[in-house]
């Protein structure tokens, strides 16, 4: 008979805690494993595939439980927190055994998406962002910090359009709002902006001691990052000295993409395969650290409009290109740097543990090797190019000094500091090295009495030292000093008298020897605290030579060159371009170079031509020439002008967003709509068939009414293409706007097509040619020439301003009739099947075969 039971003060506890994060898995220590209860238990079950179990199974209503154990416990946080959920870890605060009654627990940390820190949870060459934002007299301020580098920027804006595309680009895995903004805004921010959100309410017991560092701070940006380090406060339980100062920025500083440009470039990943290959940033993406790989993201989101920071990145690049054999020698060392900035945040927040400070060791004594390349690099040029990289010689020497060379995973079992230290650690070990001995000399000693050979003295730490004998042997002994242990399926373990007195002996000094090494190393761990942001600074020193040392690797293996920089808006000049990626895809021998000219009295280009020929690769190589060049690297091109280009905004492709329930045609105009709005003279605007999403008529009229709007109201450089080849007659009253076209020919009614870039018009639009490459039936393309042929020959294309005809239903059924398809048609619609014989319908059937 089953029966209800009063809840336990373990229980109780329990509860008690769980309703402090309602939201969260509350992972509730008990020895040796993480216990979770009740809905955290059926849930997490489920999630994790573990067994799913219950307490007081003969209750009325027995308690779901499920369990992992703790040292294997970051793996299930990992995938929980993957599976957008947070993880409250519960650890037990007395030791058990110390204890009388119930032992102490208290939440020690949160993990969330935005802040977990577990191995295997981290992209090494990605950023890990938690945000957060405030509104203050129509003013949007955006706080993120990376929780695993200490890195935290901060930018303000007064267009919420704008506010919403930083938000969404900096890809955050967490956005935490308070409860006010969360109803005013949580609903739009789920549709427009991919993340995990959390509501918080910052409280008196969340006020922060520790200040962020920032200058001349105003009262918005100090609640923004004052509620930013509360939540960080409240789910860290600690303070949060290893944040770096606040980079306050400007977004009109840097060249602004949207996100829709930023796809439909292929920035950071495919449109095909929405993977990282086939990207920019997989083609530029060789650094040699994880720093400079997520700084190589960040340049690349965001391009400079500074023409003198530009030009100090490019002469580094250019005198690290030329330098072959001592920019080989720096990238050797640069691989042997590891991740300084994760590396300090672990120190800072007392979670590293002897190999993380043995890789800090070996990542400080490759920056001597380094400056001294450095110093050579600079020999080379009059003015100065590089400083040379801070050097940490007393630090990497008390390491060195303290630290094995090689330190095991755990800083609790010893092993970890190495001899000669520490005298008392040195006496321990001493005791140690004798005990063994004595262990060895008892071992034979015992065989001698008993005269059995096989008989051995082990350890393990569940029963401490023990005497093993065969089960067989056991039985011949006869000796009243052994006390019978343990029995083991084929042995039997014994004790001694002598052996408990060597076990005391032995293990006091093991116990104290290991105590003392986790003194002497989380000591280490304090001493390197001061070393703090000097450290890293040295990361983000590291980080940028990297990404410089890599983008001169790129240019030397791929032949790019160095821009001019002009200062006159409109002003293009690219001299055998390439598609950087394309390009790597296929092969440089297959891809076909162009070039680009355009001036400030002639800033549109009008691009026609057959589709698959190249116009879209045209487009994103001159984009990608603009964005390379202003992030610091050289551009695919044998010569190359180029400005300084503040906003690019693309139409390439085509794109339903169907979530909002919106049609290509009306994304298409949405963003067309962003981009003449926003762009200025100094934008770049690439148009990919606008208006082909409606009928043909309305198409070629806003086409047409767009680009004269660019022409005369924005001014922005743009590049147009489109099969209206109507509208290539708008050259005659538009002087800003000139035609080019992708050239094809035509051999034994096959198209070829050239990629290659020429003046002028294209002469059709070969839509049928690229049908017949797609391989679609013979038979269908036949009758689109017929269609076709009927159709020029009744709607002559306009000449000047003269207007089109439209085609009726009729007309086209008159065109489909001409052809053999249309007279086979008609013979199938003029059969009676009621009259018509298995005979005659086979004789039908050879007669159509036989006209096809």
């Amino acid at each position: 008979m089953t029966k209800s039971v009063k809840q336990t003060p373990m229980m109780e506890q329990y509860m008690q805690l769980k309703a402090q994060y309602p939201d969260a898995f509350l992972f509730f220590r008990l020895g040796d494993f993480y216990e979770l209860f009740n809905e955290d238990a059926l849930k997490a079950a489920k999630i994790l595939e573990i067994t799913l179990t219950s307490r007081n199974k003969n209750a009325e209503n027995p308690t779901p439980m499920c369990g992992v154990p703790h040292h294997s416990a970051n793996d299930y946080i990992r995938k929980l927190v993957e599976a957008g959920h947070k993880v409250a870890i519960c650890e037990q605060l007395d030791d058990p055994k110390l204890t009388k009654g119930m032992v102490r627990r208290d939440v020690v940390r949160v993990v969330t998406p935005g802040t977990i820190m577990e191995e295997g949870a981290l992209t090494g060459k990605e950023n890990h962002y938690l945000a957060t934002f405030y509104i203050s007299d129509d003013v949007y301020y955006l706080a993120y910090v990376d929780v695993t580098t200490g890195e935290i920027r901060l930018t303000s804006t007064t267009d919420e359009e704008l506010f919403f595309n930083e938000l969404r680009a900096i890809q955050a895995r967490e956005t935490v709002l308070t409860p006010a903004l969360a109803d005013r805004y949580l609903t739009k921010l789920k549709e427009r902006v991919p993340s995990y959100y959390s509501i918080f309410e910052a409280s008196d017991s969340s006020e922060v001691t520790t200040r962020f560092q920032l200058t001349v701070a105003s009262a918005a940006e100090v609640k923004v990052l004052d509620y930013l380090f509360s939540y960080l406060r409240s789910v860290q339980k600690t303070e949060n000295d290893y944040v770096q100062p606040v980079d306050r920025y400007e977004i009109s500083d840097f060249l602004q993409m949207n996100h829709y440009t930023k796809s439909q470039l292929e920035l950071t990943t495919s449109l095909r395969t929405n993977r990282k290959k086939g990207s920019l940033l997989w083609l530029l993406d060789q650094t040699k650290t994880a720093m400079g790989g997520r700084m190589l993201q960040r340049w690349l989101d965001k391009p400079l409009l500074s023409k003198k920071a530009l030009e100090k990145r490019h002469q580094k690049v250019a005198l690290l290109k030329q330098a072959f054999f001592e920019r080989i020698e720096l990238l050797n060392y640069l691989t042997n740097i590891y991740d300084l900035e994760r590396l300090v945040t672990k120190i800072s927040l007392g979670h590293a543990n002897a190999r993380d400070i043995d890789q800090l060791r070996y990542s400080l004594s490759q920056i001597t090797p380094i400056n001294q390349v450095l110093e050579t690099l600079q020999a080379q040029k009059e003015t100065p190019t590089f400083e040379s990289l801070p050097q940490f010689d007393d630090l990497y020497e008390q390491i060195d000094h303290l630290l094995v060379d090689e330190p095991p995973l755990s800083i609790t079992e010893g092993n970890i500091i190495r001899s000669g230290v520490n005298d008392t650690l040195d006496r321990y070990r001493d005791a140690l090295t004798n005990g063994h001995q004595w262990l060895a000399e008892l071992q034979q000693k015992e065989r001698e009495k008993t005269g059995l050979k096989t008989l051995k003295v082990g350890y393990n730490k569940v029963f401490g030292y023990y005497i093993e004998i065969s089960r067989l042997q056991a039985a011949q002994l006869n000796d009243s000093r052994y006390e019978r242990k343990q029995t083991l399926a084929n042995n039997e373990r014994f004790i001694t008298e002598e052996l408990k007195e060597l076990e005391r002996t032995i293990l006091s000094a093991q116990e104290k020897s290991e105590s003392l090494e986790y003194e002497l190393f989380t000591q280490l761990r304090q001493d390197i605290l001061p070393f703090i942001p000097a450290l890293q600074t040295l990361a983000h020193q590291v980080a940028a030579l990297d990404v410089l040392a890599n983008f001169a690797t790129i240019s030397e293996q791929e032949a790019y060159t160095q821009a001019i920089i002009c200062n006159q808006a409109g002003d293009f000049e690219l001299t055998q371009s390439r598609h950087p990626v394309v390009e790597r895809l296929i092969g440089t021998t297959n891809f076909v170079a162009n070039d680009l000219t355009i001036h400030p009295d002639q800033f549109m280009l009008l691009l026609t031509g057959p589709n698959m020929s190249g116009k879209s690769t045209y487009m994103r190589q001159v984009a990608y020439c603009v964005i390379l060049n202003q992030i610091g690297c050289f551009v695919p091109a044998k010569f190359a002008r180029l400005p300084l280009v503040d906003k690019i905004f693309t139409r390439i492709g085509s794109s339903d967003d169907i979530s909002s329930g919106q049609s290509t045609f009306m994304v298409e105009m949405m963003e067309t709509n962003t981009a003449i709005r926003q762009a200025t003279p100094r934008s770049l605007l690439l148009f990919d068939e606008l208006g082909r999403g409606t009928a043909t008529y309305d198409g070629m009229a806003l086409a047409e009414a767009i680009i004269d709007y660019i022409a005369h109201e924005v001014k922005a450089t743009t590049i147009f293409s489109t099969h209206y080849h109507e509208l290539t007659t708008l050259v005659e009253r538009l002087p800003m706007l000139k035609n080019i076209h992708v050239g094809a020919s035509e051999k034994d009614g096959k198209v070829v097509f050239l990629h290659k870039i020429l003046d002028g018009p294209a002469d059709k639009s070969y839509g049928i040619h690229v049908a017949d490459l797609a391989g679609l039936p013979k038979s269908l393309i036949i009758q689109s020439q017929h269609v076709l042929q009927q159709l020029e020959e009744q709607a002559p294309i306009r000449q000047g301003e003269q207007a089109i005809t439209l085609f009726d239903a009729e007309q086209l059924e008159s065109a489909a009739q001409t052809t053999h398809h249309g007279k086979i048609i008609e013979q199938l619609r003029a059969i009676d099947l009621n009259q018509t014989t298995p005979i005659d319908a086979l004789q039908l059937l050879m007669s159509i075969q036989s006209q096809l």
